[in-house]
């Protein structure tokens, strides 16, 4: 059996083999699974000698514990990932990772989908009017751990990897503009009004608006650049007319680089004052994302092809998009009257 011992608050390992002595970390202050780590790796050196398929005998629960631990402390996604394993560690934990195939994912996916159908707020609903987000969520995180379990070695393919993300449509909301003057009304502070309208006016995601500055907003040729974005693609947004009396009407603080600011000093957040303005107007069910669906619902409404709403948006791909595309008939139906009933507007 490998010898472990503790250096500090971690366990290490080490292991003599064929002459050789091989020490590491096994990165994680649990004695019973840092021996896991240690038998593991002294198995691979076993197989390796005779030219054995070195398969990792990882125990799921196990390499998810080592995958948690490698995650920074104060870190939203490790505390997002902890919440969402809930879900799927009761069918995994006691599997061996290597023997998880992508048919594994899939009905797991299949049965979370089931079971959040079957929930009492969605009996009697169409699917299209569900949101099956949490469960994409689940397989995403799934993924990252299996990339995870690839960079340590333990297995050589991710089985999450090709699995199609359910529809998620429903999280597609559209505004009229009188309900948009509604939400925008019912914010009880002039920066909550600010910052709504501007991902409005934008499409901006939330992260993109608290991070502008104003060296990055060109007044004189109407242009915002939008730099270090989720796709890490840098994009360009032109700055409309109302956008402008909108930039225009907030006040700068000299020491402040930031456009959005509570009296000189970056915003954090505005999550609770969003809620409060969606309380206000009498909005159930919306997220901050939601305005960013608004602006390219208004875009294809109108008559904006696909293509350019995906470079407003920043989309790397034209199928994120596509969910926009139930939109077009009427803008497509509108183009064909237009040119159509111009003999008829001639008489």
């Amino acid at each position: 059996m490998a010898n472990i011992y503790k250096r500090g608050d971690i366990y290490w390992y080490q292991i003599r083999f064929d002459g050789l002595r091989y020490r590491g970390s096994t990165k994680t202050d649990n004695k019973k699974l840092a021996q896991q780590i240690a038998n593991t790796i002294e198995a691979d050196l076993v197989r390796k000698k005779f030219s054995m398929p070195v398969k990792s005998n990882y125990i799921f629960l196990t390499a998810w514990e080592q995958y948690i631990n490698s995650l920074s402390v104060n870190n939203k996604t490790k505390e997002l990932r902890i919440y969402l394993s809930k879900h799927f560690l009761p069918d995994f934990k006691g599997k061996q990772i290597s023997d998880i195939t992508q048919s594994d994912i899939k009905k797991y996916q299949l049965k979370r989908k089931i079971e959040i159908m079957a929930m009492p707020k969605n009996i009697g609903k169409k699917e299209s009017g569900i949101s099956f987000r949490s469960v994409n969520l689940e397989v995403n995180t799934l993924s990252h751990f299996f990339n995870f379990c690839i960079e340590k070695g333990l297995i050589e393919k991710n089985p999450a990897l090709g699995v199609k993300k359910l529809n998620e449509l429903s999280r597609l909301k559209t505004l009229s503009d009188s309900d948009i003057e509604k939400l925008i009304a019912g914010a009880t502070n002039k920066l909550t009004r600010n910052i709504m309208t501007f991902l409005i006016y934008t499409g901006c995601r939330k992260g993109e608006a608290l991070n502008l500055k104003w060296d990055d907003v060109d007044m004189q040729n109407d242009v915002i650049a939008i730099k270090g974005t989720k796709t890490k693609y840098d994009r360009y947004i032109p700055i409309s007319k109302p956008l402008k009396e909108l930039l225009g009407g907030i006040e700068k603080y000299q020491d402040c680089l930031y456009v959005f600011n509570k009296n000189g000093a970056k915003l954090g957040d505005f999550k609770k004052s969003f809620h409060t303005a969606c309380k206000n107007a009498g909005f159930k069910d919306m997220h901050i994302h939601d305005l960013r669906h608004v602006f390219a619902s208004k875009m294809v409404k109108d008559g904006v092809s696909l293509y350019i709403t995906g470079e407003l948006l920043g989309h790397r791909t034209t199928q994120m998009t596509k969910r926009y595309s139930h939109l077009v008939p009427d803008t497509l139906k509108k183009a064909v009257d237009d040119v159509w009933n111009k003999d008829d507007k001639k008489g």
